[in-house]
């Protein structure tokens, strides 16, 4: 085991205690246990969409350590692990994987047959098992740019499970793309399919501000409407027929039927909001052709290419962190986006 003994004994570390209960403790700093695992020294953490999920009573939660969007530097190393050195800032999925098995070689590292663990990512150190099949070392080390250290905590989750979204939704030249969604997942599947070539992006948006980012990240249309005036609007826009493709960036009922609704015959539904008690008419997609294909991101797969792109100042997906307040303050962060007052919450560690 190689380890930076500037290590600290304890830390600062987000618990969801119960619903709508977060505080801030102070815990042991998590040390490597298997020889496959890295300690990272987190530079930035921040607060998830789904995190609200539990947050509002909608999934059990009892005295749980929170996070899983991270990015930091090595400082402590297994001795197996071999692609990663002391020193070497990383990004990683919020899905663990060996990158070796069959799944992840087919390009579903969410999936991987032998997916390990990590410990809470709000917080300032965390324990990430596999790192070698996980993490990807970000050329030229952590930025001073706290813009783009904002990038790169976006490349973990939201950006690489918007860019899915795209994908799946078949995002390319030629094609219509439609959005439901304007949280950060969402925001981030509009600057995917727009840097994936589609020639028009079109977001589903209530709220002026999201409405607002949407456009700078390549929306071309943004539609207020739902439901079946929503989609009647998208199929306005497309000679009668739907889009192409179509991004679910929410997770309901509502959202799912807004997405079928959408789509065109033969379409693409990339569905990536955390499912919760969706139900999907086996007729209408039989008779329709849809094509589905969504879940747990695979951003392992992606991370390569994204962080290519902010490098090259490609693209900006920082931008849906709308605030920054200190790790301390994290209850804050979870009521703030509770309330849908900010989009996205970076926590400074």
């Amino acid at each position: 085991m190689t380890v930076d003994t500037t290590i600290p004994a304890t830390m600062r570390a987000v618990v969801m205690n119960k619903p709508g209960d977060v505080t801030v403790e102070t815990i042991e700093v998590p040390r490597v246990v298997k020889p496959t695992d890295v300690v990272l020294k987190l530079a930035a953490a921040c607060v998830c969409g789904s995190d609200l999920w539990p947050y509002r009573g909608l999934q059990p939660v009892d005295h749980q350590f929170m996070g899983h969007e991270y990015v930091g530097t090595v400082v402590e190393k297994g001795e197996e692990v071999s692609t990663l050195e002391l020193g070497d800032f990383v990004i990683g999925s919020f899905m663990l994987s060996d990158n070796t098995c069959e799944i992840c070689e087919a390009g579903y590292q969410s999936r991987c047959a032998n997916a390990g663990r990590y410990t809470g990512s709000q917080a300032e150190y965390m324990r990430v098992e596999l790192a070698d099949g996980s993490l990807v070392k970000v050329p030229g080390g952590e930025p001073s740019d706290p813009d783009k250290l904002a990038d790169y905590l976006a490349a973990s989750d939201v950006l690489g499970t918007g860019w899915y979204a795209a994908v799946a939704a078949h995002a390319g030249p030629g094609k219509t793309i439609a959005v439901v969604g304007d949280g950060a997942v969402g925001l981030c599947a509009v600057l995917a399919a727009k840097a994936l070539g589609a020639e028009r992006v079109i977001a589903f948006s209530r709220h002026e501000s999201r409405a607002a980012l949407a456009r700078e990240f390549g929306a071309d249309v943004i539609i207020a409407k739902r439901g079946d005036e929503g989609a009647a609007k998208v199929k306005e826009l497309t000679n009668g027929y739907g889009a192409h493709g179509v991004c679910e960036a929410v997770g309901t009922q509502e959202s799912m039927d807004q997405a079928l609704a959408s789509v065109r015959p033969g379409g693409y539904v990339g569905f990536v909001g955390v499912s919760h008690d969706q139900t999907i008419d086996g007729g209408d997609l039989f008779f329709r052709e849809v094509h589905l294909e969504g879940g747990p991101a695979p951003v392992r797969r992606f991370l390569p290419d994204l962080i290519r792109r902010i490098q090259a100042d490609e693209i900006e997906p920082g931008k849906v962190f709308t605030q920054r307040i200190p790790l301390d303050d994290a209850a804050q962060a979870y009521q703030a986006m509770d309330e849908r007052r900010e989009i996205k919450v970076l926590l400074e560690v």
